[in-house]
C-alpha cells in the first residue's frame, strides 16, 4: 500500500511551521512530534496541513529530473505523439517508453508516493474535520477541498495505470480511511471502481464548496470551478456524455478564452482570464518552476530545453492561427534543426519563476464538443468546438473529414504541453504516431535558419529520435508501454495487491 502503514506523516511538523518551498518537509517515516488529536483539533490546523499538503505535492522535488506533482505531466507528454523531445537531461528514457513500464525506476515510484501521500492526508482531513473546533463554514470548505484533491489524485491514477475498455481492468487500491501502524495494503480495484470513486468525491465536494470564493490571485485553491472541472474530466474519461457536457459548463463559468495576445505571452501567469486552477510561484516558493526548464525551448536561462514540436505538429494548424506563430526553428549552434513551440516561457527569466496551469476554459469547451459528438450531435459538438477555436483565429470546422478526429486533433494543439498526451491515448485506445522528419526521397530533410549575424546555414531538420516501441515493433493501441507500472515497493510491501 505504498507501504503507507510507514507513511504516517499527516504533515505534522508544518503545524509547527509551515515551510511553503521546503522540498523535505514532509516526512515519510512516522513522527509523533505533534499529537495527532492536536493536528487537527481545529479548522485553522487542518488549513494548514491541506496547505503544506499542496505544497510537498508541487514543491517537493525527489530529482530535478522529478520536480514534484507537475513532472507527472511532462511525462504524460513526452510519452505522446507530438513533443519530440532531445537528448538533455530528464525525460530521455520516458519519450522513450523505457522508463514508466520498469517499477523499478525512481520515477515510477516518486509519482505513487507524491499521489498516495497526498491521498492519506485527504483521508485524515476527511475523517476528522468534523470533530474539530472552529468556523463551521470554513470545516465545510476544507471538507470539500479534501473530497476534490483526493479525487484528483485518483483521477491520476485511473488514467495513466490502466486502460477502460470494458471497467473490469484491475488499476489501483483504493484508500478511503486513514493509514496508521496497523493499516493493511488494499488489492488493486478495477478501473471503474476507481472512476466511481473519483465521481463520489466529486459530488460530495462540489455542494460543500458551492459558497467559497476564493481570492483571484489564489487560484491554487480548490474551488466548486475547480471541482466541476475535474468532474467533466472523470465523467469523460469514463464515458458518461451528457455529465460530462454539464460538468464542464458548470466548470468554466466566469472564466473566459484569452486573446491571442494572452495565448502568445508563456502560459506563467495565473491571473490569466482562462485559467481556473494553477499553481502560482515566487521567488519564495518557486520549486515547481523547475519545470519550465524542460518546456521552455526559447529563454537563454532554461537549462535543458528538451521539450521541441515534432516538425509535423505544425502541419495540423493554419497559418492564421494565433498558435502556429508560436513556431521556429532552433537557431542554437548546437540545436539547430528543432522546431522550438514557444508556448511556456519564464514569467520573470533572471529569477526562473512561471506559475503552473492546472485547468482552463479552453479544456472545458474540448470536453464539451467531445462529449456532443459522441451524443451524436454535430451541431453542438461543431459550436463549442468553433467557440475555441474563434478564440485562436482558426478556421471553423465546417463538416469536412471526421469530427472527432478533428476534436481529439484540437486537444492536442490546444493542450500541448499540459500532460494531457499519454492520458488521452490511453482513454481513448489511440496510439502513439511518430514519423521521420525526411525529404519526399527519403533523405534529410533539410532547413535554412538564421544566425544572429544576418547569415543562414541549411542544417538537417530535427524531429522524433525514438520511433518504435522498445521491442522494436509499431507503436499499437493498448500497448503495455503506454501505462505506468505500480513501483516494485508496493508489489514487495503490499500482499493483497493483486488478490
Amino acid at each position: 500500500m505504498t507501504n503507507m502503514k510507514n507513511h504516517f506523516f499527516l504533515a505534522i511538523i508544518v503545524v509547527v511551521a509551515l515551510v511553503a518551498c521546503n522540498k523535505s518537509f514532509l516526512d515519510t517515516k512516522p513522527t509523533n512530534a505533534i499529537p495527532d488529536d492536536q493536528v487537527f483539533n481545529s479548522a485553522d490546523n487542518i488549513e494548514t496541513v491541506i496547505n503544506g499538503t499542496w505544497s510537498y505535492m508541487f514543491e517537493e522535488f525527489f530529482t530535478y529530473a522529478v520536480p514534484g506533482y507537475k513532472s507527472i505531466d511532462l511525462t504524460s507528454d513526452a510519452m505522446g505523439s507530438d513533443i519530440a523531445v532531445t537528448q538533455s537531461y530528464g525525460l530521455r528514457d520516458a519519450y522513450a517508453f523505457t522508463e514508466m513500464v520498469d517499477n523499478t525506476k525512481n520515477r515510477v515510484n516518486a509519482f505513487w508516493t507524491i499521489l498516495y501521500k497526498v491521498i492519506d492526508n485527504c483521508n485524515n482531513i476527511i475523517a476528522k474535520v468534523d470533530n474539530a473546533t472552529g468556523d463551521a463554514g470554513k470545516k465545510q470548505r476544507l471538507k470539500g477541498q479534501a473530497y476534490a484533491l483526493r479525487a484528483n489524485c485518483y483521477l491520476r491514477l485511473a488514467s495513466l495505470y490502466q486502460f477502460n475498455q470494458t471497467g473490469s481492468e484491475k488499476a489501483v487500491p483504493i484508500y478511503t480511511e486513514p493509514s496508521g501502524p496497523a493499516s493493511e495494503g488494499k488489492p488493486r480495484a478495477t478501473v471503474a471502481e476507481v472512476y466511481a470513486q473519483v465521481i463520489a468525491d466529486l459530488k460530495l465536494a462540489i455542494p460543500l464548496l458551492q459558497n467559497y470564493q476564493r481570492n483571484p490571485t489564489q487560484k491554487w485553491k480548490i474551488d466548486a470551478n475547480v471541482a466541476n472541472g475535474l468532474l467533466a474530466r472523470a465523467y469523460l474519461y469514463n464515458r458518461q456524455w451528457s455529465d460530462a457536457i454539464t460538468a464542464a459548463v458548470a466548470a468554466r463559468q466566469g472564466y473566459t478564452l484569452m486573446s491571442g495576445d494572452d495565448y502568445n505571452k508563456g502560459f506563467n501567469d495565473l491571473n490569466n482570464v482562462e485559467w481556473i486552477w494553477g499553481h502560482g510561484q515566487t521567488p519564495n516558493q518557486s520549486n515547481a518552476s523547475y519545470n519550465f526548464h524542460y518546456l521552455d525551448v526559447s529563454s537563454p536561462a532554461s537549462y535543458y530545453q528538451s521539450f521541441m514540436a515534432d516538425p509535423f505538429f505544425k502541419n495540423f494548424f493554419d497559418s492564421s492561427d494565433v498558435r502556429f506563430k508560436l513556431f521556429d526553428w532552433d537557431t542554437l549552434p548546437d540545436q539547430e534543426g528543432y522546431l522550438r513551440y514557444k508556448k511556456f516561457r519564464f514569467r520573470d527569466p533572471s529569477a526562473l519563476i512561471g506559475d503552473l496551469v492546472l485547468m482552463r476554459a479552453a479544456e472545458m469547451y474540448l470536453i464539451e464538443a467531445e462529449a456532443y459528438a459522441q451524443l451524436g450531435n454535430p451541431g453542438k459538438s461543431a459550436a463549442a468546438l468553433n467557440a475555441l477555436r474563434d478564440a485562436r483565429s482558426a478556421t471553423h470546422y465546417q463538416g469536412a473529414g471526421s469530427l472527432m478526429d478533428t476534436i481529439l486533433i484540437e486537444r492536442r494543439k490546444e493542450l500541448w504541453g499540459e500532460g494531457f498526451a499519454i492520458s488521452d491515448i490511453i482513454r481513448t485506445g489511440g496510439t502513439v504516431v511518430r514519423k521521420p522528419f525526411l525529404a519526399y526521397n527519403g533523405e534529410d530533410s533539410i532547413i535554412s535558419v538564421p544566425r544572429g549575424n544576418g547569415t543562414f546555414v541549411e542544417v538537417a531538420a530535427q524531429g522524433h529520435l525514438t520511433l518504435r516501441q522498445p521491442d522494436g515493433n509499431p507503436f499499437t493501441p493498448y500497448s503495455k508501454y503506454y501505462l505506468f507500472a505500480i513501483p516494485i515497493s508496493e508489489v514487495q510491501n503490499n500482499p493483497n495487491l493483486n488478490k
